[in-house]
Protein backbone atom coordinates (compact mmCIF):
# COMPACT_ATOMS: atom_id res chain seq x y z
CA UNK A 1 0.00 0.00 0.00
CA UNK A 2 1.15 3.44 -1.41
CA UNK A 3 1.28 5.76 1.67
CA UNK A 4 1.90 9.86 1.70
CA UNK A 5 4.57 10.79 4.45
CA UNK A 6 5.43 14.00 6.22
CA UNK A 7 8.12 13.96 8.53
CA UNK A 8 8.67 16.91 11.11
CA UNK A 9 11.96 17.22 11.77
CA UNK A 10 14.24 19.92 12.85
CA UNK A 11 17.53 18.53 11.57
CA UNK A 12 18.12 16.52 8.34
CA UNK A 13 20.28 16.48 5.61
CA UNK A 14 22.99 17.78 5.14
CA UNK A 15 23.72 17.97 8.65
CA UNK A 16 26.16 15.45 9.42
CA UNK A 17 25.42 14.11 12.44
CA UNK A 18 22.82 12.97 15.04
CA UNK A 19 19.38 13.14 14.64
CA UNK A 20 19.69 14.60 10.84
CA UNK A 21 21.61 11.70 9.15
CA UNK A 22 19.33 8.90 10.64
CA UNK A 23 15.75 10.93 9.30
CA UNK A 24 17.73 11.18 6.24
CA UNK A 25 18.09 7.39 5.47
CA UNK A 26 14.61 7.06 6.72
CA UNK A 27 13.20 9.33 4.44
CA UNK A 28 14.96 8.64 1.36
CA UNK A 29 14.67 4.34 2.36
CA UNK A 30 10.45 5.27 2.71
CA UNK A 31 10.68 6.37 -1.37
CA UNK A 32 12.77 3.34 -2.62
CA UNK A 33 10.03 1.08 -1.21
CA UNK A 34 7.48 3.31 -3.02
CA UNK A 35 5.92 5.96 -0.92
CA UNK A 36 5.88 9.85 -0.93
CA UNK A 37 7.70 11.60 1.30
CA UNK A 38 8.02 15.31 2.49
CA UNK A 39 10.13 16.70 4.83
CA UNK A 40 9.56 19.73 6.78
CA UNK A 41 12.76 21.12 8.60
CA UNK A 42 15.01 23.92 9.26
CA UNK A 43 17.35 25.30 7.66
CA UNK A 44 20.36 23.19 8.34
CA UNK A 45 23.00 25.03 11.61
CA UNK A 46 23.84 21.98 12.63
CA UNK A 47 26.61 21.07 14.78
CA UNK A 48 27.54 25.07 14.55
CA UNK A 49 24.57 27.10 14.98
CA UNK A 50 24.99 29.02 11.81
CA UNK A 51 22.65 28.87 9.00
CA UNK A 52 24.37 27.35 6.25
CA UNK A 53 26.10 29.58 3.35
CA UNK A 54 23.86 28.61 0.62
CA UNK A 55 20.38 28.72 2.58
CA UNK A 56 21.57 32.47 4.58
CA UNK A 57 18.78 35.11 3.99
CA UNK A 58 16.09 32.65 3.46
CA UNK A 59 12.73 32.40 4.84
CA UNK A 60 11.53 29.44 3.04
CA UNK A 61 13.43 26.72 0.72
CA UNK A 62 11.97 23.98 -1.12
CA UNK A 63 14.15 21.69 -2.62
CA UNK A 64 14.59 17.84 -3.57
CA UNK A 65 16.90 15.06 -3.25
CA UNK A 66 16.71 11.60 -3.82
CA UNK A 67 12.46 11.70 -4.24
CA UNK A 68 12.12 13.91 -1.10
CA UNK A 69 10.74 16.46 -1.00
CA UNK A 70 12.48 18.64 1.60
CA UNK A 71 10.26 22.62 3.04
CA UNK A 72 12.69 24.15 5.07
CA UNK A 73 12.35 27.35 7.01
CA UNK A 74 13.82 30.50 8.87
CA UNK A 75 15.17 29.85 12.39
CA UNK A 76 16.46 31.97 14.83
CA UNK A 77 20.05 30.73 15.80
CA UNK A 78 22.76 31.94 17.61
CA UNK A 79 26.78 30.20 17.27
CA UNK A 80 26.51 30.06 21.52
CA UNK A 81 22.80 30.17 22.48
CA UNK A 82 21.88 31.35 25.90
CA UNK A 83 18.30 29.95 27.12
CA UNK A 84 16.72 32.89 25.37
CA UNK A 85 18.44 32.03 22.31
CA UNK A 86 17.29 28.48 22.88
CA UNK A 87 13.51 29.14 23.45
CA UNK A 88 13.69 31.78 20.12
CA UNK A 89 15.06 28.90 18.24
CA UNK A 90 12.15 26.88 19.16
CA UNK A 91 9.61 29.04 18.56
CA UNK A 92 10.73 30.42 15.79
CA UNK A 93 10.84 26.86 13.92
CA UNK A 94 7.30 25.91 15.72
CA UNK A 95 5.98 29.13 13.53
CA UNK A 96 8.03 29.35 10.73
CA UNK A 97 7.33 25.48 9.90
CA UNK A 98 4.05 25.11 9.94
CA UNK A 99 3.18 27.14 6.95
CA UNK A 100 5.31 25.04 4.54
CA UNK A 101 3.66 22.67 6.72
CA UNK A 102 0.16 23.25 5.98
CA UNK A 103 0.64 24.48 2.54
CA UNK A 104 0.88 20.79 0.77
CA UNK A 105 -0.29 17.45 0.23
CA UNK A 106 -2.47 15.87 2.64
CA UNK A 107 -0.54 13.21 4.35
CA UNK A 108 -1.71 9.79 5.93
CA UNK A 109 0.56 9.80 8.65
CA UNK A 110 2.96 12.23 9.86
CA UNK A 111 6.15 11.21 12.01
CA UNK A 112 7.81 14.12 14.06
CA UNK A 113 10.86 13.89 16.12
CA UNK A 114 11.89 14.87 19.79
CA UNK A 115 14.18 17.31 19.91
CA UNK A 116 12.61 19.51 19.38
CA UNK A 117 10.15 19.00 21.40
CA UNK A 118 7.55 22.29 20.63
CA UNK A 119 7.38 20.87 16.76
CA UNK A 120 5.01 18.08 18.30
CA UNK A 121 2.56 21.33 19.13
CA UNK A 122 2.46 21.82 14.59
CA UNK A 123 2.64 18.56 14.07
CA UNK A 124 -0.65 17.82 16.40
CA UNK A 125 -2.63 20.29 14.79
CA UNK A 126 -1.70 19.17 11.32
CA UNK A 127 -2.45 15.88 12.34
CA UNK A 128 -5.85 17.01 13.88
CA UNK A 129 -6.62 19.25 10.67
CA UNK A 130 -6.13 16.40 8.08
CA UNK A 131 -7.14 14.02 10.64
CA UNK A 132 -4.07 11.20 10.08
CA UNK A 133 -2.65 9.30 13.08
CA UNK A 134 0.99 11.53 14.44
CA UNK A 135 4.41 9.12 15.50
CA UNK A 136 6.06 10.64 17.87
CA UNK A 137 10.14 10.13 17.33
CA UNK A 138 12.13 10.21 20.47
CA UNK A 139 15.23 10.89 20.68
CA UNK A 140 15.66 12.37 24.16
CA UNK A 141 13.58 12.32 26.59
CA UNK A 142 12.64 16.33 27.71
CA UNK A 143 12.65 18.32 29.82
CA UNK A 144 14.39 15.43 32.03
CA UNK A 145 17.40 15.45 30.26
CA UNK A 146 18.29 19.24 30.61
CA UNK A 147 17.40 19.68 33.60
CA UNK A 148 19.61 16.62 35.10
CA UNK A 149 22.74 18.64 33.10
CA UNK A 150 21.54 21.79 34.38
CA UNK A 151 20.46 23.72 31.36
CA UNK A 152 17.67 24.23 32.94
CA UNK A 153 16.81 25.76 36.70
CA UNK A 154 13.86 27.96 35.95
CA UNK A 155 10.67 26.46 37.67
CA UNK A 156 8.11 28.03 35.37
CA UNK A 157 9.95 27.06 32.47
CA UNK A 158 10.57 23.24 33.87
CA UNK A 159 6.60 23.45 34.34
CA UNK A 160 5.79 24.54 31.04
CA UNK A 161 8.43 22.13 29.52
CA UNK A 162 6.25 19.32 31.50
CA UNK A 163 2.87 20.45 30.07
CA UNK A 164 3.98 20.18 26.40
CA UNK A 165 5.84 16.69 27.60
CA UNK A 166 2.38 15.32 28.80
CA UNK A 167 0.83 16.91 25.34
CA UNK A 168 2.63 15.37 23.16
CA UNK A 169 2.77 12.05 24.64
CA UNK A 170 -1.16 12.01 25.38
CA UNK A 171 -1.49 13.46 21.57
CA UNK A 172 0.35 11.11 19.82
CA UNK A 173 -1.16 8.38 18.03
CA UNK A 174 1.90 6.14 18.95
CA UNK A 175 5.14 6.78 20.48
CA UNK A 176 8.57 5.50 18.90
CA UNK A 177 11.02 4.92 22.00
CA UNK A 178 14.86 4.43 21.12
CA UNK A 179 15.53 2.20 23.71
CA UNK A 180 14.13 0.48 26.98
CA UNK A 181 15.15 3.15 29.10
CA UNK A 182 13.00 5.37 27.61
CA UNK A 183 9.82 2.98 28.30
CA UNK A 184 10.69 2.34 31.73
CA UNK A 185 10.43 6.29 31.99
CA UNK A 186 7.43 6.98 29.64
CA UNK A 187 5.45 3.86 31.78
CA UNK A 188 6.60 6.14 35.01
CA UNK A 189 4.93 9.03 33.53
CA UNK A 190 1.31 6.97 33.02
CA UNK A 191 1.94 6.25 28.75
CA UNK A 192 -0.28 3.52 28.37
CA UNK A 193 2.94 0.79 27.24
CA UNK A 194 0.62 -0.08 24.25
CA UNK A 195 1.06 3.41 22.70
CA UNK A 196 4.61 2.85 23.07
CA UNK A 197 6.73 0.31 19.68
CA UNK A 198 10.70 0.01 20.93
CA UNK A 199 12.45 0.90 17.47
CA UNK A 200 16.12 1.29 18.01
CA UNK A 201 18.08 3.93 16.27
CA UNK A 202 19.81 2.11 12.58
CA UNK A 203 23.06 2.51 10.96
CA UNK A 204 23.49 2.41 7.23
CA UNK A 205 25.69 -0.72 7.35
CA UNK A 206 26.46 -0.74 3.64
CA UNK A 207 28.02 2.59 4.21
CA UNK A 208 29.68 2.58 7.61
CA UNK A 209 31.75 -0.36 7.21
CA UNK A 210 35.12 -1.93 8.56
CA UNK A 211 37.95 -0.72 6.48
CA UNK A 212 41.93 -1.30 6.30
CA UNK A 213 43.41 1.04 9.16
CA UNK A 214 46.78 1.50 6.71
CA UNK A 215 46.35 3.14 3.82
CA UNK A 216 43.90 5.78 5.27
CA UNK A 217 43.48 8.94 4.03
CA UNK A 218 42.75 10.04 7.60
CA UNK A 219 45.90 8.59 9.19
CA UNK A 220 47.88 10.05 6.71
CA UNK A 221 46.15 13.72 6.85
CA UNK A 222 47.20 13.78 10.80
CA UNK A 223 50.49 12.40 10.95
CA UNK A 224 48.96 8.90 12.64
CA UNK A 225 50.38 6.19 11.10
CA UNK A 226 51.63 3.47 13.24
CA UNK A 227 49.98 5.05 16.38
CA UNK A 228 47.11 3.36 18.59
CA UNK A 229 44.61 5.58 18.13
CA UNK A 230 41.51 6.40 20.28
CA UNK A 231 38.72 8.55 18.80
CA UNK A 232 36.34 10.55 19.95
CA UNK A 233 34.03 11.93 16.96
CA UNK A 234 30.75 13.88 17.72
CA UNK A 235 28.98 16.54 19.51
CA UNK A 236 31.20 18.24 22.35
CA UNK A 237 28.33 19.89 24.75
CA UNK A 238 27.43 19.41 28.33
CA UNK A 239 26.16 16.11 28.49
CA UNK A 240 29.78 14.62 26.97
CA UNK A 241 32.22 16.25 29.42
CA UNK A 242 35.50 15.89 26.87
CA UNK A 243 37.96 17.24 30.20
CA UNK A 244 38.28 13.61 31.32
CA UNK A 245 39.16 12.40 28.18
CA UNK A 246 41.95 15.17 27.87
CA UNK A 247 43.18 13.90 31.88
CA UNK A 248 43.34 10.60 30.21
CA UNK A 249 45.60 11.61 27.59
CA UNK A 250 47.82 13.34 30.02
CA UNK A 251 48.18 10.36 32.12
CA UNK A 252 49.63 8.39 29.15
CA UNK A 253 51.17 11.46 27.46
CA UNK A 254 54.61 9.03 27.95
CA UNK A 255 53.50 6.21 26.11
CA UNK A 256 54.53 7.77 22.47
CA UNK A 257 52.62 5.15 20.65
CA UNK A 258 49.21 6.20 21.90
CA UNK A 259 47.25 9.21 20.11
CA UNK A 260 43.83 10.55 21.10
CA UNK A 261 42.28 12.15 17.99
CA UNK A 262 39.12 14.55 18.93
CA UNK A 263 36.62 15.32 16.28
CA UNK A 264 34.32 18.26 16.77
CA UNK A 265 33.05 21.51 16.91
CA UNK A 266 35.62 24.28 15.68
CA UNK A 267 34.27 26.31 18.89
CA UNK A 268 34.45 23.55 21.10
CA UNK A 269 38.06 22.68 19.71
CA UNK A 270 39.68 25.47 21.06
CA UNK A 271 38.35 25.06 24.78
CA UNK A 272 39.68 21.58 24.64
CA UNK A 273 42.93 22.57 23.33
CA UNK A 274 43.21 25.51 26.36
CA UNK A 275 42.25 22.22 29.04
CA UNK A 276 45.52 20.13 27.03
CA UNK A 277 47.95 23.33 27.37
CA UNK A 278 46.58 23.06 30.83
CA UNK A 279 47.21 19.45 31.45
CA UNK A 280 50.72 19.55 29.44
CA UNK A 281 49.88 16.56 27.00
CA UNK A 282 50.47 16.90 23.60
CA UNK A 283 49.09 13.57 22.35
CA UNK A 284 45.72 15.07 21.31
CA UNK A 285 45.13 15.80 17.76
CA UNK A 286 42.24 18.23 17.42
CA UNK A 287 40.22 17.98 14.09
CA UNK A 288 36.77 19.99 13.09
CA UNK A 289 33.97 17.55 11.74
CA UNK A 290 35.22 15.80 8.44
CA UNK A 291 32.37 15.87 5.32
CA UNK A 292 29.78 12.57 6.14
CA UNK A 293 31.22 11.01 2.64
CA UNK A 294 34.70 10.77 4.78
CA UNK A 295 32.91 9.02 8.15
CA UNK A 296 33.98 5.40 7.07
CA UNK A 297 37.69 6.44 6.65
CA UNK A 298 37.48 8.00 9.46
CA UNK A 299 36.31 5.68 11.60
CA UNK A 300 38.61 3.25 10.38
CA UNK A 301 41.52 5.11 11.54
CA UNK A 302 40.94 4.62 15.05
CA UNK A 303 42.00 1.15 16.83
CA UNK A 304 39.16 2.72 20.03
CA UNK A 305 36.25 4.52 19.31
CA UNK A 306 35.35 6.59 22.91
CA UNK A 307 31.72 7.02 24.11
CA UNK A 308 31.89 9.73 26.93
CA UNK A 309 29.27 10.88 28.91
CA UNK A 310 28.86 12.25 32.24
CA UNK A 311 27.75 11.27 35.54
CA UNK A 312 24.73 12.94 35.68
CA UNK A 313 23.57 12.52 32.22
CA UNK A 314 19.86 10.52 32.50
CA UNK A 315 20.06 7.10 32.57
CA UNK A 316 18.20 6.55 29.35
CA UNK A 317 20.42 8.88 27.24
CA UNK A 318 21.64 6.56 24.20
CA UNK A 319 23.98 8.36 22.07
CA UNK A 320 23.03 7.42 18.62
CA UNK A 321 26.66 7.20 17.43
CA UNK A 322 26.57 3.92 19.19
CA UNK A 323 25.52 2.17 16.43
CA UNK A 324 27.43 3.75 13.92
CA UNK A 325 30.35 2.93 15.79
CA UNK A 326 29.85 -0.84 16.03
CA UNK A 327 29.19 -1.05 12.28
CA UNK A 328 32.81 0.53 11.50
CA UNK A 329 34.15 -2.75 13.32
CA UNK A 330 36.31 -0.89 15.69
CA UNK A 331 35.96 -1.73 19.83
CA UNK A 332 34.95 1.07 21.97
CA UNK A 333 35.48 2.18 25.70
CA UNK A 334 32.59 3.94 27.03
CA UNK A 335 33.02 6.50 29.92
CA UNK A 336 28.97 6.63 30.81
CA UNK A 337 27.03 5.54 33.60
CA UNK A 338 27.31 2.04 34.53
CA UNK A 339 23.46 1.64 34.90
CA UNK A 340 22.69 3.63 31.98
CA UNK A 341 21.11 2.39 28.50
CA UNK A 342 24.10 3.39 27.15
CA UNK A 343 26.49 0.94 29.13
CA UNK A 344 23.58 -2.12 28.75
CA UNK A 345 23.39 -1.68 24.58
CA UNK A 346 27.65 -1.95 24.67
CA UNK A 347 27.83 -4.23 27.00
CA UNK A 348 25.29 -6.41 25.34
CA UNK A 349 27.09 -6.12 22.28
CA UNK A 350 30.56 -7.86 23.71
CA UNK A 351 31.66 -4.90 21.24
CA UNK A 352 33.19 -3.06 24.05
CA UNK A 353 34.34 -2.11 28.05
CA UNK A 354 32.49 0.41 29.91
CA UNK A 355 34.44 2.16 32.55
CA UNK A 356 33.25 5.17 35.25
CA UNK A 357 32.32 8.62 34.40
CA UNK A 358 34.51 11.36 34.79
CA UNK A 359 36.96 9.23 36.09
CA UNK A 360 40.43 9.64 33.53
CA UNK A 361 42.30 7.36 35.74
CA UNK A 362 40.27 4.26 35.07
CA UNK A 363 39.85 5.44 31.64
CA UNK A 364 43.68 5.44 30.94
CA UNK A 365 43.82 2.48 32.76
CA UNK A 366 42.03 0.71 29.94
CA UNK A 367 43.06 2.18 27.50
CA UNK A 368 46.11 1.17 28.35
CA UNK A 369 45.52 -2.36 29.15
CA UNK A 370 43.82 -2.69 25.46
CA UNK A 371 46.78 -1.37 23.49
CA UNK A 372 48.96 -4.10 24.93
CA UNK A 373 46.19 -6.57 23.99
CA UNK A 374 46.00 -6.27 20.21
CA UNK A 375 43.87 -9.56 20.25
CA UNK A 376 40.96 -8.37 22.80
CA UNK A 377 40.84 -5.05 20.05
CA UNK A 378 40.12 -7.11 17.50
CA UNK A 379 38.06 -9.28 19.08
CA UNK A 380 36.13 -6.48 20.40
CA UNK A 381 35.89 -4.81 17.23
CA UNK A 382 34.71 -7.98 15.54
CA UNK A 383 31.70 -8.18 17.83
CA UNK A 384 30.89 -4.80 17.60
CA UNK A 385 30.69 -5.03 13.77
CA UNK A 386 28.36 -8.53 13.92
CA UNK A 387 26.60 -6.92 16.73
CA UNK A 388 25.67 -3.53 14.64
CA UNK A 389 24.58 -5.78 11.42
CA UNK A 390 22.35 -7.95 13.67
CA UNK A 391 20.70 -5.21 15.45
CA UNK A 392 20.56 -2.17 13.67
CA UNK A 393 20.74 -1.98 10.32
CA UNK A 394 18.40 0.48 8.16
CA UNK A 395 16.44 -2.00 6.60
CA UNK A 396 15.53 -3.52 10.18
CA UNK A 397 13.80 0.14 11.27
CA UNK A 398 12.62 0.61 8.26
CA UNK A 399 10.57 -2.74 8.15
CA UNK A 400 9.82 -1.62 12.00
CA UNK A 401 8.52 1.95 10.86
CA UNK A 402 6.72 1.26 7.65
CA UNK A 403 4.83 -1.90 9.45
CA UNK A 404 3.95 0.95 12.37
CA UNK A 405 2.65 3.14 9.31
CA UNK A 406 0.73 0.85 7.98
CA UNK A 407 -1.16 -0.68 10.98
CA UNK A 408 -1.87 3.00 12.34
CA UNK A 409 -3.10 4.13 9.09
CA UNK A 410 -5.51 1.55 8.46
CA UNK A 411 -6.51 1.77 12.39
CA UNK A 412 -7.46 5.27 11.25
CA UNK A 413 -9.18 4.52 7.85
CA UNK A 414 -11.35 2.11 9.71
CA UNK A 415 -12.33 4.55 12.27
CA UNK A 416 -13.13 7.07 10.04
CA UNK A 417 -15.35 4.46 8.11
CA UNK A 418 -17.18 3.94 11.35
CA UNK A 419 -17.57 7.60 12.15
CA UNK A 420 -19.14 7.87 8.05
CA UNK A 421 -21.10 5.10 8.72
CA UNK A 422 -23.22 6.25 12.10
CA UNK A 423 -23.68 10.06 10.57
CA UNK A 424 -25.37 8.43 7.25
CA UNK A 425 -27.23 6.49 9.81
Amino acid sequence: MHMRILIYSYNYHPEPIGIAPLMTELAEGLVKRGHTVRVVTAMPNYPDRKIYQNYRGKLFHTEYKNGVKIQRSYVWVRPAPNLLDRLLLDASFVVSSFIPALMDWRPDVILTTSPSLPACVPSTVLGWLYRCPVVLNLQDILPDAAIKVGLIKNPSLIYLLAALEKFAYHNATKISAIADGFIDNLEKKGVDVNKIAHIPNWVDTNFVRPLPKENNYFRQAHNLHGKFVVLYSGNIALTQGLETVIAAAAQLRDMVDIAFVIVGQKNRLKKLQQECEKCGTDNVVFVPFQPRERLPEMLAAADLSLVVQKKNVVSFNMPSKIQVLMASGRGIVASVPQNGTAAKAIGKSGGGIVVPPENPQALANIILKLYQNPDKVKALGYNSRQYAVKHYTAEQALNSYESLFYEIVHQNSVMKSVIVSKQEV
